[in-house]
This record gives C-alpha cells, sequence and structure tokens, in this order.
C-alpha cells in the first residue's frame, strides 16, 4: 500500500514556514510572532491529518519552535538575573558612596571644628580672616582682645581697612576708595607671597596700637584665593623698650666719649712728658689704663655705630677701595695679638686689587672684626687665613668661578679659622646685637656681641652679604661678597 501522494495547500490551509526561516533570524523582532504563527498552523494541519510527510514537517516545526521559544525564555531569564544582579550591585555601590559621603562631611565638619577651635583657642595674638575684596569673616577672641570689639559686631559688616590707621593705607595722603586701601594693605603678600611688617592698628577705644602683622593669602580646596589672613601681635611696648634702649645707648655713649677722649689725651701727655719722666713700674700702670681706655673708647663706638644702623643714620662715604690693602692692613694690625696667643695668620691676596665703591673706612672696621674674632677663637697654635678673590653671582643666587649669561662680578673676602666653631643651633643669631654664642661664653671669650652686627650692617649697606659656616669643635669660615658692578678694573 502505497502512501498517498500529499495534497497542493489551499487558500483554507496555511503553509507552515520553514524551520530554516525560524532558525536563521534570532534576532528579529518579528521571530517570537512568527513562531506562534507557525506553531498555531501546524498543529492546524496536524488536526487535518495530511500524509506522513507533511505531518513530519509540522512536527519538525513544532519542535523547532518550542526549542527557540525555550532557548529565548532562557535568555530572558539569565538577562534577567544579570539585570537582577547589577541592581543589586548599584544599590551596594549607592550605599557605600552614601556612606563615604557621610565619613567626609564628618571629617570636614571636624576639622572645620578643630581649626575654629584652634583659632578661637589663640588669645594673644588677633587672627583676622577676609574675603578677597577685605570683608572680614574670621575674627578671634585674640582680635576681640586686641581690638575691643566683638566678634558679632565686625563679621560680615566690618572690612579690614577700619582698624588699619589711614595714613599707612594712603602715603601720598588722599582718602581713596575702600578698594584702593584695601589693594594698599595686601600689595606685599600679593607680589611676594607673604609680608609680615609693622602696621598700626585703631582699637574701639581710639588707642593706636603698633602691630606686627603677617599677611598671608587663603585659598580653597580647588587651590583658588579665597581671601586673606592677617595674623598681628600687639609690638606696642616692645617697640617703646627698643626706642628706649636706643635712647639710652646714645645718651651713655655721648656721655662716655668726652671723658674717655679727655682721659687718652692726658694720658698721652704724661707719658710723653720729657721733663718728668715716668718710671718702668709707672708707665707700665699708666699703659693698662691706656689699654683699657681704648677698649672702651672702641666699645662707645661700636654702641654709637649700632645705634646710628637702628635709626637709619648710617651714611657712607665712597670712593674706590683696593680690596687687597684692606686685607693686609687687617692682616697687620690682629699680627701682635695672634703671635702673643700662638696663632698664625696668612693672606693669600693678590697684590692689587679688586677695586670695589665703597667705604675705605667701614670695609676696614668689617675685615678687622672678622679677624680679631677669628684670632680671639682659635686656641695657640691654630691657623687664621685671610683669603680674596674674583668670582661671579648667578642669577638664582648662587656664587661660582665660572662666568655665565646674566652672572654678575663679585668679590669674596673670606676669613678662615680653625678654632672652636658655633654651635649649629646657634648660627642664625651671630648677627643680633648683644648676642654670645655658647662657646664665646664657654671659653671666657672677651667681647659685648655686637661686632658681627656691625659687620653684617657695613657689608648690607654696601649692597654684598654676609655668610658663616661652621662645625662645633673644627673652625669657622666668614665670607663677604661684595659686588664689582662698575667699578675700573684693578
Amino acid at each position: 500500500m502505497t502512501a498517498a501522494p500529499p495534497r497542493p495547500a489551499t487558500p483554507s490551509q496555511p503553509v507552515p514556514l520553514p524551520l530554516t526561516a525560524a532558525v536563521h533570524r534570532p534576532h528579529s523582532r518579528v521571530l517570537p510572532l512568527g513562531l506562534a504563527v507557525g506553531t498555531v498552523a501546524a498543529l492546524g494541519v496536524l488536526l487535518l491529518r495530511p500524509p506522513a510527510p507533511v505531518v513530519a514537517l509540522a512536527v519538525a516545526l513544532v519542535l523547532g519552535a518550542v526549542l527557540e521559544l525555550t532557548r529565548r525564555l532562557r535568555g530572558q531569564l539569565a538577562a534577567a538575573e544579570e539585570l537582577e544582579a547589577q541592581r543589586l550591585e548599584l544599590v551596594s555601590r549607592g550605599r557605600s558612596t552614601a556612606d563615604e559621603l557621610e565619613v567626609a562631611t564628618r571629617m570636614m565638619r571636624a576639622r572645620a571644628q578643630t581649626m575654629t577651635s584652634v583659632i578661637d583657642a589663640v588669645t594673644e595674638q588677633s587672627i583676622i580672616g577676609t574675603d578677597p575684596d577685605g570683608l572680614i569673616r574670621v575674627w578671634n577672641p585674640g582680635a576681640e582682645r586686641m581690638l575691643g570689639l566683638p566678634r558679632a559686631d565686625v563679621v560680615r559688616t566690618r572690612s579690614i581697612t577700619d582698624f588699619h590707621a589711614p595714613e599707612e593705607l594712603s602715603p601720598e595722603g588722599a582718602p581713596g576708595t575702600p578698594a584702593e586701601r584695601f589693594a594698599a594693605l595686601v600689595q606685599g603678600a600679593r607680589e611676594h607671597g607673604s609680608d609680615v611688617r609693622d602696621w598700626t592698628y585703631l582699637t574701639a577705644d581710639g588707642r593706636r596700637l603698633t602691630v606686627s602683622v603677617a599677611i598671608t593669602p587663603r585659598t580653597d580646596d580647588d587651590g583658588e584665593q579665597a581671601g586673606w589672613n592677617f595674623v598681628g601681635t600687639d609690638m606696642t611696648e616692645a617697640r617703646a623698650a627698643e626706642r628706649l634702649k636706643d635712647q639710652f645707648v646714645s645718651l651713655i655713649s655721648h656721655e662716655l666719649r668726652t671723658p674717655l677722649s679727655s682721659i687718652l689725651g692726658y694720658l698721652e701727655l704724661v707719658m710723653d712728658d720729657e721733663e718728668q719722666p715716668l718710671t718702668d713700674e709707672q708707665r707700665q700702670y699708666l699703659s693698662t689704663v691706656e689699654r683699657n681706655a681704648q677698649r672702651l673708647l672702641r666699645l662707645v663706638g661700636d654702641l654709637l655705630f649700632t645705634a646710628q644702623v637702628d635709626a637709619g643714620r648710617f651714611t657712607l662715604q665712597p670712593e674706590d677701595v683696593d680690596l687687597a690693602g684692606i686685607v693686609r692692613a687687617a692682616e697687620e694690625t690682629a699680627r701682635v695679638t695672634a703671635a702673643a696667643r700662638g696663632v698664625t695668620v696668612s693672606v693669600e691676596a693678590p697684590d692689587t686689587g679688586p677695586v670695589v665703591r665703597g667705604d675705605a673706612l667701614r670695609l676696614g672696621q668689617a675685615c678687622d672684626n672678622l679677624v680679631s674674632n677669628a684670632v680671639k677663637f682659635t686656641p695657640g697654635g691654630g691657623r687664621v687665613t685671610l683669603r680674596l678673590r674674583r668670582a661671579w653671582r648667578h642669577e638664582d643666587g648662587a656664587v661660582g668661578e665660572r662666568q655665565v649669561p646674566g652672572a654678575r662680578p663679585v668679590a669674596l673676602l673670606s676669613v678662615s679659622d680653625t678654632g672652636v666653631g658655633i654651635p649649629s643651633g646657634e648660627q642664625g643669631q651671630l648677627f643680633t646685637s648683644f648676642f654670645r654664642a655658647s662657646t664665646a661664653r664657654r671659653n671666657a671669650v672677651p667681647g659685648v656681641g655686637l661686632g658681627l652686627t656691625i659687620t653684617k650692617a657695613i657689608t648690607t649697606a654696601h649692597g654684598g652679604s654676609l655668610d658663616v659656616t661652621s662645625v662645633e669643635g673644627r673652625g669657622t669660615t666668614f665670607t663677604l661678597t661684595l659686588p664689582l658692578d662698575g667699578v675700573p678694573a684693578a
């Protein structure tokens, strides 16, 4: 019995879609609908009891649709699970971010509270913070105490310039606008990054205070300038004490100089009197008197010179000065004292030059001070060396032997010794009036602590610099650097 041939499809019997069509279009949005229609059609064909080949095709179509739908459902389920995992991860990240933000907020609040506590704990200095235009935003208890106004009366209502003497912010006499006065106040800090100087503060009760104010810019977290900080220390009493000290030194120096000159004059008359010659013992006694009177006269001269420097009345008598002559004169002056102490003094300098434009008397005084100190601080058997040479100061301030573009010629005068040295922690105070290093006090080296102060002032007045390098127990080197610009070649 042979199978009946398949009957052709009629319009009432939809033709099933080929399985390959469903398989090769997996990404079409129409595919699920096509599979459903094909499946229904195949089921309809089966209900009509078609021939075996048609039945097989319909069954294959139904199975393919079921498999495809199963695959798609599994894919959608996996995608749903992945989306759920992503949602959970986002929720976790959101919670973590919220926790981090909360921690950062607490840290910022704690930092702000700490800064506020520190600022409020400062009562001896005024701390005033302003916005970029000078409007006060910070006013600590030290400012309240110094200027006599509570914080509530000042913050966001007053400008920092309200508490400064008007003449200091308007040097030309014109009052100027608030912006111009504030610009004058912060000009130094704007140009150099910070500024420390004395200003006159005006208090609520009309008093005028001399205040040392440190002005610095204030930046925000992004590095942008957010305003200015003004930290002030009341120096009124200290400056008054300094003026009284200077007046006292000047007065005493003048009062001592006249009788000392008279004493020395009469000593010279007595010691040189040929009609009434002195015995050797008398001459020895009077020589001791003369030596101490000369020492006291030099001290008076140093005190007067220091007072002139502090008062800004220090002047120079400029001329062409041969530094080689200055160095050799200083060695000659110290030769007797050095020989008595067993100290060798040597000079390393050219026969003439270099030549600088300066005050020969003051430069000689500076060199004498350095050599005298070196001899005093060097024990017997030690050595003091004076060196003089030319060099070049580079644009970055360094000094070298080679000439480079932009370098300026300088003279280097150094005095080195093999003495007791200076502790590193004390070297920054060497040029302070009346300061004496611990090694000087420990070794009972005579002096009052004015020589280096005077030498520094003389060097600065000549446009030079004075530097020191020292190792305790090994020795010290002072280097005096003087500019040679515009000086005729030696």
